[in-house]
């Protein structure tokens, strides 16, 4: 299957594994992946993810395993996740222009010069560039 958007992807099925209150999604691994799910865990949106082997065997192709994250009453801690910069339409920002999502209680990714980050490290960082999501 060929896959256009692959962060699309990725985030559709977070968006799904939280609304079916699915403990652990599984996603095709890469390095941009990779990193956004760093920035969730960081972010306190998901609980942990962990990439599968290093060494990819040709029938299993690497996944990447997130573990969402719920309340006590298994409370949704991701409302929603929003792509932004589509492959079709893409979405860049200046270091002034970072909107902030849901007047600050939401985080959004940017791929920068100075690699993935969200808008407020971006910022802070002094750097603009390409909204991928936007997370609350």
């Amino acid at each position: 299957m060929n896959m256009t958007d692959p962060i699309g992807d990725m985030l559709t099925r977070i968006r799904n594994g939280v609304r079916a209150r699915a403990p652990k999604v599984d996603v095709p691994a890469s390095r941009l992946k990779t990193e956004i799910a760093k920035i969730l865990k960081d972010e306190g949106y998901i609980a942990n993810f962990k990439p599968s082997d290093p060494k990819p065997v040709a029938s299993k192709p690497p996944v990447i395993r997130i573990y969402l994250r719920y309340g006590p009453n298994l409370e949704k801690v991701i409302t929603d996740l929003q792509r932004v910069s589509r492959p079709g339409c893409r979405i860049y920002c200046r270091k002034d222009g970072i909107p902030r999502v849901y007047g600050g209680l939401g985080i959004n990714i940017l791929s920068t010069p100075k690699g993935l980050m969200t808008g407020r490290a971006a910022t802070q960082a002094g750097v603009g560039g390409e909204i991928l999501c936007n997370v609350w």
